[in-house]
């Protein structure tokens, strides 16, 4: 949940993807979006709630 200008309440999700296996940064973070777009619940409450992506790889 974040607060809104006006004093109310609006839901919020922070996605914080790791991948393992020695991918390349680059190489993660692109499938990382990739899956968001066809992921049913990102499909759900896309235009609703809005979203932040985080990848990280070793």
């Amino acid at each position: 949940m974040t607060a809104t200008e006006s004093g109310g309440f609006a839901r919020s999700a922070a996605l914080r993807v790791h991948i393992g296996g020695g991918i390349a940064v680059e190489a993660a973070e692109s499938l990382t979006a990739a899956a968001h777009e066809v992921c049913p619940y990102s499909a759900a409450t896309r235009g609703n709630v809005p979203a932040v992506l985080s990848t990280t790889a070793a």
